[in-house]
Protein backbone atom coordinates (compact mmCIF):
# COMPACT_ATOMS: atom_id res chain seq x y z
CA UNK A 1 0.00 0.00 0.00
CA UNK A 2 1.46 3.33 -1.05
CA UNK A 3 2.22 5.94 1.59
CA UNK A 4 3.70 9.43 1.51
CA UNK A 5 5.22 11.33 4.41
CA UNK A 6 5.23 15.12 4.80
CA UNK A 7 6.01 17.46 7.68
CA UNK A 8 2.71 19.12 8.60
CA UNK A 9 3.29 20.95 11.87
CA UNK A 10 5.70 21.46 14.77
CA UNK A 11 4.68 21.60 18.43
CA UNK A 12 6.41 22.99 21.48
CA UNK A 13 3.75 22.77 24.20
CA UNK A 14 1.46 20.08 25.57
CA UNK A 15 -1.65 21.86 24.27
CA UNK A 16 -0.19 21.82 20.76
CA UNK A 17 0.68 18.14 21.14
CA UNK A 18 -2.87 17.21 22.06
CA UNK A 19 -4.61 19.38 19.44
CA UNK A 20 -4.68 16.95 16.50
CA UNK A 21 -7.54 14.47 16.25
CA UNK A 22 -6.21 11.88 13.78
CA UNK A 23 -4.42 8.71 14.84
CA UNK A 24 -0.80 9.09 15.90
CA UNK A 25 2.22 6.84 16.40
CA UNK A 26 5.06 8.32 18.40
CA UNK A 27 8.70 7.74 17.47
CA UNK A 28 11.04 7.89 20.45
CA UNK A 29 14.65 6.97 21.11
CA UNK A 30 17.98 8.07 22.48
CA UNK A 31 19.37 11.25 20.99
CA UNK A 32 21.84 9.42 18.74
CA UNK A 33 19.67 6.48 17.71
CA UNK A 34 19.22 7.72 14.12
CA UNK A 35 15.58 8.80 14.29
CA UNK A 36 15.83 11.58 11.69
CA UNK A 37 17.65 9.27 9.28
CA UNK A 38 14.95 6.65 9.75
CA UNK A 39 12.20 9.18 8.97
CA UNK A 40 14.04 10.21 5.81
CA UNK A 41 14.42 6.57 4.79
CA UNK A 42 10.70 5.94 5.32
CA UNK A 43 9.89 9.00 3.23
CA UNK A 44 12.39 8.17 0.51
CA UNK A 45 13.82 11.68 0.89
CA UNK A 46 17.17 12.85 2.19
CA UNK A 47 16.20 16.12 3.86
CA UNK A 48 12.64 15.77 5.14
CA UNK A 49 13.89 15.44 8.72
CA UNK A 50 17.01 17.44 9.53
CA UNK A 51 19.90 15.23 10.59
CA UNK A 52 22.05 17.12 13.07
CA UNK A 53 25.70 16.43 13.80
CA UNK A 54 24.95 17.35 17.40
CA UNK A 55 22.89 14.69 19.23
CA UNK A 56 19.99 16.04 21.24
CA UNK A 57 19.70 19.28 19.30
CA UNK A 58 16.02 18.88 18.42
CA UNK A 59 13.77 20.64 20.93
CA UNK A 60 10.45 20.50 19.09
CA UNK A 61 7.97 17.73 18.36
CA UNK A 62 7.43 17.23 14.63
CA UNK A 63 4.21 15.82 13.18
CA UNK A 64 4.63 13.99 9.87
CA UNK A 65 1.43 13.36 7.95
CA UNK A 66 1.00 9.92 6.38
CA UNK A 67 -1.29 9.85 3.35
CA UNK A 68 -3.59 8.43 2.12
CA UNK A 69 -3.93 6.57 5.43
CA UNK A 70 -4.62 9.80 7.39
CA UNK A 71 -2.42 9.46 10.47
CA UNK A 72 0.69 11.04 11.96
CA UNK A 73 4.17 9.86 12.81
CA UNK A 74 5.19 12.03 15.76
CA UNK A 75 8.92 12.65 16.10
CA UNK A 76 9.65 13.18 19.80
CA UNK A 77 12.88 14.86 21.01
CA UNK A 78 15.73 12.45 21.63
CA UNK A 79 16.42 11.63 25.26
CA UNK A 80 19.49 10.76 27.30
CA UNK A 81 21.79 13.45 25.88
CA UNK A 82 24.31 14.14 28.63
CA UNK A 83 25.21 17.69 27.52
CA UNK A 84 21.65 18.96 27.82
CA UNK A 85 21.04 20.88 31.02
CA UNK A 86 19.23 19.23 33.91
CA UNK A 87 16.33 21.63 33.42
CA UNK A 88 16.06 20.79 29.72
CA UNK A 89 16.08 17.05 30.42
CA UNK A 90 13.43 17.47 33.12
CA UNK A 91 11.19 19.53 30.84
CA UNK A 92 11.53 17.04 27.98
CA UNK A 93 10.67 14.16 30.30
CA UNK A 94 7.61 15.94 31.67
CA UNK A 95 6.34 16.80 28.19
CA UNK A 96 6.93 13.25 26.98
CA UNK A 97 5.16 11.70 29.96
CA UNK A 98 2.09 13.92 29.62
CA UNK A 99 1.87 13.29 25.89
CA UNK A 100 2.14 9.50 26.23
CA UNK A 101 -0.41 9.37 29.03
CA UNK A 102 -2.90 12.04 27.87
CA UNK A 103 -3.07 11.85 24.07
CA UNK A 104 -6.31 10.03 23.27
CA UNK A 105 -5.43 9.41 19.61
CA UNK A 106 -1.98 7.94 20.28
CA UNK A 107 -2.06 4.35 19.04
CA UNK A 108 1.44 3.10 19.88
CA UNK A 109 5.01 3.98 20.72
CA UNK A 110 7.66 3.01 18.19
CA UNK A 111 10.71 2.62 20.41
CA UNK A 112 13.93 3.07 18.43
CA UNK A 113 16.88 1.06 19.76
CA UNK A 114 20.51 1.14 18.64
CA UNK A 115 21.40 -2.36 17.44
CA UNK A 116 25.03 -1.82 18.44
CA UNK A 117 24.19 -1.49 22.14
CA UNK A 118 22.89 -3.97 24.71
CA UNK A 119 19.57 -3.01 26.32
CA UNK A 120 19.90 0.33 28.08
CA UNK A 121 18.17 1.27 31.34
CA UNK A 122 16.73 4.51 29.93
CA UNK A 123 15.08 2.64 27.04
CA UNK A 124 13.63 0.06 29.40
CA UNK A 125 12.24 2.83 31.61
CA UNK A 126 10.43 4.41 28.65
CA UNK A 127 9.07 1.02 27.57
CA UNK A 128 7.82 0.41 31.11
CA UNK A 129 6.14 3.83 31.24
CA UNK A 130 4.45 3.24 27.87
CA UNK A 131 3.15 -0.10 29.11
CA UNK A 132 1.81 1.61 32.25
CA UNK A 133 -0.07 3.95 29.89
CA UNK A 134 -1.41 0.88 28.08
CA UNK A 135 0.35 1.87 24.88
CA UNK A 136 1.35 -0.91 22.49
CA UNK A 137 5.09 -1.02 21.79
CA UNK A 138 6.75 -1.38 18.40
CA UNK A 139 10.46 -1.92 19.07
CA UNK A 140 12.69 -0.98 16.11
CA UNK A 141 16.39 -1.78 15.99
CA UNK A 142 18.32 0.87 14.04
CA UNK A 143 21.79 0.94 12.45
CA UNK A 144 21.75 -2.80 11.79
CA UNK A 145 24.08 -2.30 8.83
CA UNK A 146 26.82 -1.61 11.39
CA UNK A 147 26.29 -5.01 13.05
CA UNK A 148 27.09 -8.54 12.01
CA UNK A 149 24.25 -11.01 11.58
CA UNK A 150 25.07 -12.72 14.87
CA UNK A 151 24.86 -9.43 16.76
CA UNK A 152 21.54 -8.56 15.13
CA UNK A 153 20.06 -11.89 16.18
CA UNK A 154 21.39 -11.43 19.72
CA UNK A 155 19.80 -7.99 20.04
CA UNK A 156 16.48 -9.28 18.74
CA UNK A 157 16.49 -12.09 21.32
CA UNK A 158 17.49 -9.76 24.15
CA UNK A 159 14.73 -7.27 23.45
CA UNK A 160 12.16 -9.95 22.74
CA UNK A 161 12.88 -11.50 26.13
CA UNK A 162 12.49 -8.09 27.82
CA UNK A 163 9.47 -6.74 25.95
CA UNK A 164 7.76 -9.90 24.68
CA UNK A 165 7.72 -8.25 21.24
CA UNK A 166 10.14 -9.13 18.45
CA UNK A 167 11.95 -5.96 17.27
CA UNK A 168 12.07 -5.06 13.61
CA UNK A 169 15.52 -4.81 12.03
CA UNK A 170 16.14 -1.59 10.10
CA UNK A 171 18.92 0.36 8.45
CA UNK A 172 18.43 3.85 7.08
CA UNK A 173 21.48 3.65 4.82
CA UNK A 174 20.72 0.26 3.25
CA UNK A 175 16.90 0.62 3.61
CA UNK A 176 16.74 -2.78 5.29
CA UNK A 177 13.34 -3.30 6.89
CA UNK A 178 11.67 -0.15 5.58
CA UNK A 179 8.82 -1.96 3.85
CA UNK A 180 8.19 -4.16 6.89
CA UNK A 181 8.23 -1.11 9.17
CA UNK A 182 5.77 0.75 6.93
CA UNK A 183 3.37 -2.19 7.01
CA UNK A 184 3.60 -2.41 10.81
CA UNK A 185 2.99 1.33 11.25
CA UNK A 186 0.00 1.40 8.92
CA UNK A 187 -1.55 -1.69 10.47
CA UNK A 188 -1.28 -0.14 13.95
CA UNK A 189 -2.68 3.23 12.90
CA UNK A 190 -5.43 1.90 10.64
CA UNK A 191 -6.05 -1.75 11.58
CA UNK A 192 -6.93 -4.00 8.66
CA UNK A 193 -5.91 -1.57 5.93
CA UNK A 194 -2.43 -2.90 5.22
CA UNK A 195 -2.21 -5.55 2.51
CA UNK A 196 0.59 -7.96 3.34
CA UNK A 197 1.11 -8.65 -0.35
CA UNK A 198 1.72 -5.03 -1.33
CA UNK A 199 4.77 -3.06 -0.24
CA UNK A 200 4.31 0.64 0.58
CA UNK A 201 5.89 2.99 -1.96
CA UNK A 202 7.53 6.28 -1.10
CA UNK A 203 7.46 9.46 -3.08
CA UNK A 204 8.83 12.98 -3.01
Amino acid sequence: MAATLTLETTAYTLDQLLALSDAQIALAGRSNVGKSSLINALAGRKKLAKVSATPGKTRSVNFYRVEPQHFYLVDLPGYGYARASHEERRNWAKLLEHYLSDCKTLKALALLLDCRLPPQKIDLELASFARACRLPLLPVLTKTDKCKQRERALRQREWHDLLAVRPLLTSSSSRLGMEELWRALIEIAVPGIADADSAPATSE
